[in-house]
């Protein structure tokens, strides 16, 4: 059976634990899930009903129709065409699965639009999000997601041994110029695209966990926040490293480094089958409490990484959800010094029998190579 088709058959096999009559997607990271079928959100309506049994459908306009075709296990195409009202094909569809009273889950992204004219053809039927029945599939990877997301990770290594041997050369470029050449350098090592926007933090704008890059200029003694990756087959890479690319570092940085790498690797060490997303969290953060810097660690430690760059598990404070091998997700903790600098470190494991496998492996040491 075809690896869509197998998770269409486990989404229903979850719709049925719910207690849901079926899952009504959108384009997304969902619909390819399930489906194969890739698309961008657009104006036009274009949903897949899963029911609770039998085969899914699709009404989609008709431009779309051959492609999905090609490219979707999915038999079942309606198509309805421009100047037609969609929703009388839905109505079809409705009446087909019996979902006029039932209890549906629609996409999690699906836009206030489209939601909209769902519950305006199906006032007496109630609503949920596919997130409850999807959710719960997707932490889990099969061997082709962690396989791509390996090769991720490896481009990702390749690319950030590269940037760090740049040294003194790094010094005056813009943090724009120099995410561009990581761009360009992910695209060359077999990376298909960037998996989000390409963060180079210098000096005092490494301490915005977020900050993306800008024109300020790379000087000496710079401690560098460098997060990025690639998407490979569709998962994305996400690797964070801090380097100084040549000179002295303020005084303060070896400190906070060193507390930052001890904290990733003891959230590493804690990750096991049945261990919670929370104690890998508090892991990583009894380390950087212990150096003192509690209070300037204000992330949590970790996401999830699949078909979306950040998705479940969340290792957070709070989530008490066991982990279970196949899943996938960052631990990254950090430490921010307003006004001076930042220092994150960053690597995606996979859970395994009994521990994680780390899917990344350049090295973690600040200092150029």
């Amino acid at each position: 059976m075809d690896a869509f088709a197998k998770r269409t058959r486990r989404c229903q096999q979850r719709l049925r634990t719910v207690g849901a009559d079926a899952a009504v997607l959108f384009p997304s990271t969902n619909l390819f899930y399930v489906s194969g079928f890739e698309e961008h959100p657009g104006e036009r309506h274009l949903f897949l009903f899963v029911p609770v049994s039998g085969d899914p459908v699709f009404v989609v306009p008709d431009m779309y129709g051959e492609q999905i075709a090609d490219e979707s296990w999915v038999s079942d195409i309606r198509t309805w065409s421009d100047g037609d009202d969609p929703l009388e094909l839905v109505g079809d569809v409705v009446d087909e699965f019996e979902l006029r009273g039932g209890h549906l889950l629609a996409d999690d992204t699906m836009w206030a639009l489209f939601t909209q004219d769902l519950r305006s053809a199906l006032p007496d039927a109630t609503f949920g999000l596919v997130s409850e029945v999807l959710e719960p599939l997707r932490m889990r990877k099969d061997e082709a997601e962690i396989e791509a997301l390996r090769r991720a990770g490896e481009v990702a290594d390749e690319v950030c041994v590269e940037i760090r041997e740049l040294g003194e050369e790094a010094i005056g470029m813009t943090e724009r110029e120099l995410a561009q050449e990581i761009e360009s350098r992910l695209s060359g090592a077999g990376g298909d695209e960037p998996a989000f926007d390409t963060i180079v933090g210098s000096g005092p704008n490494g301490a915005k966990p977020h900050h993306g890059h800008g024109d300020r200029q790379i000087g000496y003694g710079d401690p560098v926040v460098l997060d990025f990756g690639a998407f490979v087959d569709g998962y994305p890479g996400d690797q964070t490293r801090t380097v100084v690319f040549a000179g002295t570092p303020p005084e303060e940085f070896d400190r906070v480094h060193r507390a930052v790498r001890e904290a990733q690797q003891a959230g590493v060490e804690a990750v096991e089958p049945g261990v919670t997303a929370e104690s890998v969290d508090t892991a990583t953060r009894e380390v950087i409490e212990s150096y003192g810097y509690g209070e300037q660690f204000i992330h949590r430690t970790g996401h999830g990484v699949g078909l979306d760059v950040h998705e479940g598990p969340y290792i957070v404070s709070g989530n008490d959800l066991e982990l279970q091998s196949g899943m996938v997700f960052s631990i990254e903790p950090g430490v921010y010094i307003p006004g001076e600098f930042g220092v994150r470190i960053e690597d995606l494991v996979v859970v395994t029998a009994d521990g994680c496998e780390r899917l990344n492996d350049s090295p973690r040491t600040w200092q150029g190579l």
